[in-house]
């Protein structure tokens, strides 16, 4: 660490007007990412009427995120990247307002039933964006990743960010009861998503043919063969609702895999290391969960029980320690005076906090459904009315049969 700390070329980024940007980051992170979350509940839960309260207020504050607002880093210059998804944001609040009114003059019938579709998974791309503009809004403000770590930084948060989506996943079929009582086995999805996933990591990370190898090309391809072999054996393994070891094999694999990667940094190599090692731990307690508690039976009993939350949380905890362990934002840490086990502290405290904000998220949409008179007990009632009835009426005073996953 002394040979880090010592090294002349690390200089600390040129903050000007911390306060006001701090307070700006705040506001995005509350109106473009929590406040999303929970219009995505609302509309998935057919609460059509709360909703549009929320997204005019989220519209809103786009419209002058747009236009008055911008996240300029010490030299005055904004990250094309975070400026260009403000106005695509913008463009995707004000189509989803439209829709929301559409739902409300439409009367029954197929159109609205697609208009519907198309309302959710719009409302759901603007929390995945809002995440996205949160994420980046740091990035521009120290004007980090520009020429030279650009790539580093963009694999840093589209992998970080895979393991959170993972944990969310993990989440959503641990807490929703109606989609752990679906007949395919979770492992089995994890399989086919890791197999496809590992397929395009191969040929990606390597240009065959045109490139001379190096130490870096090895480790990623590698990674992305072991997903797509492993992702074959867990698919046959998994089929007609059997669970299988492997994708949680293949989450400590990688796991293991990651935190042997050469760093440049020592501080570097302590984040990874430490990475590497909630990696592996979220595998080993999802094949404790499979094989021992729930012994190979797929999680249908309505209580949840604390053991498994971990896996979960050593998911999403992972892809922040992921995000948080690019070059230039460890140099920074250094700069700073700080050492590896306080940035793995601060990192892990985001961890909880997100863990907890995607926990709430959950329980709020599973009890919007139960207040509206869903049956939550009752599986087969669930598939018949998503695949069968119409949407449901926006009026939130009437009680609906109708649901939609």
């Amino acid at each position: 660490m002394n040979m880090d700390m010592g090294a002349t070329e690390y200089t600390r980024p040129n903050i000007v007007d911390a306060g006001p940007k701090a307070a700006h980051w705040i506001f995005t992170l509350c109106l473009l990412f929590l406040l999303p979350s929970l219009n995505c509940c609302l509309v998935f839960a057919d609460r059509t009427n709360y909703s549009l309260i929320l997204q005019s207020v989220i519209t809103l504050y786009s419209v002058c995120e747009v236009s008055f607002l911008s996240f300029p880093d010490g030299d005055g210059v904004e990250n094309i990247t975070s400026s260009v998804l403000g106005g695509i944001i913008l463009g995707m609040n004000i189509l989803s307002l439209s829709l929301n009114f559409i739902l409300r003059k439409q009367g029954q019938g197929k159109i609205k039933q697609w208009i519907g579709y198309l309302h959710r998974t719009l409302s759901f791309a603007l929390v995945l964006a809002g995440w996205v503009k949160v994420c980046l809004a740091p990035v521009a403000l120290f004007g980090f990743c520009r020429p030279g770590h650009t790539g580093q930084c963009a694999a840093h948060g589209i992998m970080g960010s895979a393991f959170v989506w993972y944990g969310f996943v993990y989440s959503l079929v641990l807490v929703v009861p109606w989609i752990r009582k679906s007949d395919y086995s979770q492992d089995h999805i994890d399989s086919w998503v890791m197999c496809l996933w590992g397929i395009v990591n191969t040929f990606t990370e390597h240009r065959w043919g045109r490139e001379d190898w190096f130490m870096h090309d090895y480790q990623h391809t590698a990674m992305g063969i072991i997903w797509w072999s492993g992702g074959i054996l867990g698919i046959f393994l998994s089929r007609k609702g059997k669970r299988t070891f492997v994708p949680s094999l293949l989450i400590i694999f990688t796991g293991w895999a990651m935190s042997q990667h050469h760093q440049h940094l020592e501080i570097s190599t302590h984040v990874h290391a430490f990475f590497g090692m909630v990696l592996m731990l979220g595998g080993a307690l999802r094949i404790i969960e499979i094989t021992f508690l729930l012994k190979d039976a797929n999680n249908t009993n309505d209580e949840i029980l604390s053991f498994q939350y971990l896996s979960t949380f050593c998911l999403v905890s992972s892809g922040i320690l992921f995000m948080g362990a690019t070059e230039e934002q460890l140099k920074l840490v250094m700069r700073l005076g700080a050492d590896h086990s306080a940035y793995i502290l601060v990192l892990l405290s985001g961890a909880c906090l997100l863990f907890c904000w995607i926990q709430v998220c959950l329980n709020f949409y599973v009890y919007l459904m139960d207040t509206k008179g869903t049956r939550l007990d009752d599986y087969e009632s669930l598939y018949q009315e998503f695949t069968q009835s119409p949407i449901a009426d926006t009026d939130v005073t009437e009680t609906s049969e109708s649901f939609e996953l």
